[in-house]
């Protein structure tokens, strides 16, 4: 019978104490267990002694070249054997060595794992003293590998060494960023792969600090790297200095020190304040005060239904002919302003405002208002600032967000880190400007690129505030419940996607359009579908395209691209054996945007790679049948 005995676990660590002092990294040796076959025995019971005796073997100490290495005892579980009865000695119970020496063959044994352990001792130590005058010789050329691991096999052992980075800095690395700055994402992408901590002052998300930047650097351009207080460059000195292998040096020497507390240094951003910025009244809103103080708002019976918190036409121009001392013409003038002001909305949307027996309710008190997650308690009464101002700055701290917390093909989104970020702080609170936003003031491309980077913003804020949606009812409730008010009506994201976007068409498994007839948001609905819009919209699972945000200048060739990029990972596979080609299943929820089945293939034509162009052109060209199998779709999330 073979019987093996196991070592447990161990770390054994190099005697670098006095390197240590010199700043000289040390070496970590980590030794895997590893069965070790012994010979055989008659019997069985000689098993449990030789594990006896390995207990007894492995606590000595082998000193070798004045190194000390201590093997740990076998597990404390392990059996301990007996003597006999009648071969004890009751007179010395302590020693282990003297009973052991009682039982037949059990000295063999134990001088034979003895010899063992002293050859695995010798062994390991001559192998870390070579690893330490290695190490010390190659130090300088492989500073930039200082977290490679080295693996080698001793007899019976695997021994793995990991090197320890001794770089630890005292100061600070900073540099001023844009969202969306090639440059920027280049420097902050070398940083994250050296493992170097730094802090990253986007001036898209604090704008107050672009003054800041001209004034150290005088130019407002990006990136600007700063070591503690003192300016290093851009890109180009960061790529000269790393070609030439002296950063890691470099670094060093100029981060020896802490960063100074005074203002010579850039500051790192401050966390929960927001800007101040000016704030312009709006003029109505004086009278706007008044009348939710003198208007009887009520809840009343119309066509047989109740309207909750509504006022009359006529009741309105009475209070303001008596408070404002104006005529009834004036009035009414004033009513038609607050109305295209979204500050009052006609009950049932057929008009802005007229006098006489016709009802309206303020903003704040329509039914939807509760939904809206960019609604916190009260509706923003500044006057509104332009859309294109807004959809911008929205539109940056997202770009920012997702460059701080996405992968770099935007195919894992850290929704956690999001979540806690200073950048979606902002953003909640700059969503609060899309209450009464005038979005019939944007270009066609304006709409376009508003409405997919509102969408995309708001499936990460679904993500963080419900989760998810895996089921059927998630689902329902991610798309059709979860809202935003937007210039004073509310979207959902199938309102926008399929409202919006897809120009009221319906969406898959719905029998009833977005929009019902003379909805005033229709007017936002471009007059051409264009099919593009289903891969520049991520909602946030895995089968979904990646998640992106367009500008309104480019927003044409940037949705080509991103139908390129879909149709180049899993959207789209050729089987040319099986005649079978293979689309996502969006595809199949919105064939009317598409066409027939060779209409589809046709125009995917042009968003192909080379290799499954060609796959496709030869099944579309021999005349033969091409079956289409809709893909599966993964609704798991993308984190």
């Amino acid at each position: 019978m073979e019987s093996t005995t196991q070592l447990e676990n161990i770390e054994i660590f190099a005697d670098s104490s006095k390197a240590n002092d010199h700043g000289e990294a040390r070496d970590e040796i980590e030794i895997e267990k590893r069965e070790i076959p012994l010979e055989d025995e008659e019997d069985e019971e000689d098993d449990t002694d030789d594990i006896t005796e390995t207990s007894s073997s492995v606590t000595d100490k082998s000193s070798i070249n004045d190194d000390v290495v201590k093997i740990l005892q076998p597990h404390s579980l392990l059996p301990k054997p007996e003597a006999p009865r009648g071969l004890s000695n009751p007179n010395n119970n302590n020693n282990d060595d003297n009973d052991m020496s009682l039982i037949p063959g059990a000295s063999s044994i134990g001088k034979f794992i003895r010899e063992r352990s002293n050859e695995f001792s010798v062994a390991i130590v001559k192998r870390l003293s070579s690893l330490k005058e290695n190490s010390k010789d190659d130090k300088d050329k492989d500073n930039d590998n200082e977290n490679d691991v080295t693996q080698f096999d001793l007899s019976g052992l695997k021994v793995i060494v990991k090197h320890k980075n001794d770089m630890e800095l005292k100061g600070r690395i900073s540099f001023f960023s844009r969202s969306n700055c090639r440059d920027s994402t280049a420097v902050r992408r070398f940083f994250r792969e050296k493992g170097l901590k730094f802090v990253e002052i986007n001036i898209e998300v604090y704008p107050e600090r672009e003054k800041e930047l001209v004034e150290r650097t005088g130019t407002s351009s990006v990136p600007q790297i700063f070591f503690n207080d003192k300016l290093f460059g851009g890109l180009v000195a960061l790529n000269s200095l790393r070609n030439s292998g002296g950063f890691d040096q470099r670094v060093k020497e100029m981060l020896s020190t802490k960063c100074p507390s005074n203002d010579a240094a850039p500051a790192s951003p401050v966390y929960g304040f927001d800007d101040q910025e000016e704030e312009s009244t709006d003029e109505m809103v004086s009278i706007v005060k008044v009348l939710r103080q003198r208007l009887p708002i009520q809840d009343r019976l119309m066509r047989m239904k109740i309207v909750k918190n509504c006022f009359s036409g006529r009741e309105m121009v009475e209070v303001l002919i008596h408070h404002f001392d104006c005529g009834r013409k004036k009035a009414v003038y004033i009513g038609l302003q607050l109305g295209r002001k979204h500050f009052i909305h006609h009950v049932f949307g057929e008009n802005d405002f007229e006098d006489g027996n016709h009802f309206y309710r303020f903003l704040e008190h329509e039914p939807f208002i509760p939904k809206c997650f960019n609604f916190r308690g009260s509706i923003n009464d500044s006057e509104p600032k332009p859309a294109t101002m807004i959809a911008q700055r929205l539109t940056k701290i997202m770009t920012a967000m997702l460059e701080s917390y996405a992968s770099d093909d935007r195919r894992h989104v850290d929704y956690t880190g999001i979540s806690n970020s200073e950048e979606f702080r902002r953003y909640v609170n700059l969503a609060q400007e899309l209450h009464r936003v005038n979005l019939l003031a944007l270009s066609e491309n304006e709409k376009l690129a508003f409405f997919l980077n509102l969408y995309n913003a708001m499936v990460i804020h679904a993500v963080i505030r419900i989760g998810c949606p895996e089921g059927v009812i998630d689902r329902r409730f991610f798309f059709s419940d979860f809202q935003y008010l937007v210039g004073g009506y509310p979207y959902s994201l199938n309102i926008i996607n399929h409202g919006i976007l897809r120009n009221n068409r319906r969406a898959p498994y719905s029998l009833v359009k977005p929009f019902g007839t003379g909805d005033k948001r229709l007017e936002l609905a471009p007059a051409k579908v264009n099919p593009l819009v289903h891969f520049g919209l991520c909602n946030g699972t895995r089968s979904s395209p990646t998640v992106r945000f367009f500008s309104p200048e480019g927003v044409e060739s940037e949705l080509r691209c991103a139908a390129r990029d879909f149709f180049l990972g899993d959207g789209m596979e050729v089987d040319l054996e099986k005649r079978t080609v293979y689309l996502t299943r969006i595809i199949k929820w919105c064939n009317v945007d598409f066409g027939n089945d060779k209409e589809i293939l046709k125009w995917i034509l042009n968003y192909l790679d080379a290799t499954k162009s060609g796959l496709l052109t030869h099944l579309l060209g021999d005349g033969g049948p091409i079956n289409i199998v809709y893909q599966d779709y993964n609704w798991s999330l993308n984190s």
